[in-house]
């Protein structure tokens, strides 16, 4: 085996068990699922597809898996790639169009972030298609990168404690959205892309964006990489360890109705309880509280 080769089965292997286990935590995927996998041609979704797949084969339910694409119509897209791809590979999917590009280009003035607004129109077209197809879930290829950026812009820009989790039901409740990837790292699914050789569609619309608040955050993100690793895994496992009586959300939390109750013996303190040297308010010799009222 060369060392490409060991590589990419050991990336392999510790994304396919990573992804197991995000499917496992939220219940992604149960028997009799078909799964709408959204694939765009960039490394994310590439990853996923084949991670999905591989599940399929050993999982010990049935579930289909259904690669789609939206064809936003941008100018230059190799229309010919994903339909080549996925029919030497023998994967079930359809090409859908949907000329978002233009809609987006009319409505966000040059030079703002398209992303929010083509987000929005391609989950739109894909939650449609998904009911005319029958599937039960959409497999969207976000990681763990993308949850922590979405975290951090959200607190930034949005003063909002809000990020993507690995699970949504849609507001109409009509379709599931799943994100397998949560628990893998961007630059693991980065290198698996590379030695796979998947031919990557670039992004003509966000991706040519260069000052997105979101590359700012990346950027954040990867020096922490660098000088503290780890960080980004524990800012992500802190969504899912949540404390609301230790933030400040008074309409999850009910601080106007917190109340003392003392009718219970106190607990022993660890260090003992504190010794007075002076007070108006005692008699220090006796330590008999004095009624000042």
């Amino acid at each position: 085996m060369n060392t490409q080769q060991a590589i990419s089965n050991k990336l392999e292997k510790k994304i396919r068990h990573l992804t197991g286990k995000a499917v496992s935590d939220y219940n992604m995927i149960e028997e009799g699922d078909k799964i709408l996998c959204a694939i765009s041609g960039g490394k994310d979704s590439f990853v996923m597809l084949d991670i999905l797949l591989h599940l399929k084969r050993v999982a010990p339910i049935k579930f289909d898996v259904i690669a789609v694409n939206l064809d936003q119509k941008q100018p230059g897209f190799p229309e010919h790639i994903l339909p080549n791809y996925l029919e030497e590979k023998g994967i079930d999917y359809y090409i859908i169009d949907k000329d978002t590009y233009s809609v987006v280009k009319q409505k966000v003035p040059e030079g703002k972030t398209t992303c929010a607004l083509c987000s929005r129109l391609r989950r739109g077209s894909l939650y449609g298609f998904a009911e005319k197809i029958g599937a039960t879930k959409i497999a969207l290829g976000h990681h763990m990168d993308d949850i922590v950026e979405t975290l951090m812009m959200n607190m930034f820009n949005n003063a909002k404690l809000k990020a993507m989790p690995p699970k949504l039901l849609s507001d109409d409740k009509r379709n599931v959205v799943i994100r397998p990837l949560s628990y893998c790292r961007e630059k693991d699914i980065e290198q698996l892309s590379e030695v796979k050789s998947y031919p990557i569609i670039p992004c003509n619309l966000c991706g040519s964006q260069e000052n997105l608040q979101r590359k700012q955050i990346k950027h954040m993100l990867n020096t922490w990489d660098q000088e503290s690793p780890g960080r980004v895994e524990s800012v992500f496992k802190s969504t899912q360890s949540v404390s609301l009586s230790q933030l400040s959300d008074h309409d999850l939390y009910n601080f106007s109705a917190l109340t003392i109750d003392r009718t219970a013996e106190p607990k022993e303190q660890e260090f003992g309880g504190a010794d007075i040297s002076s007070s108006n308010l005692i008699d220090v010799k006796n330590i008999e509280i004095i009624d000042a009222s």
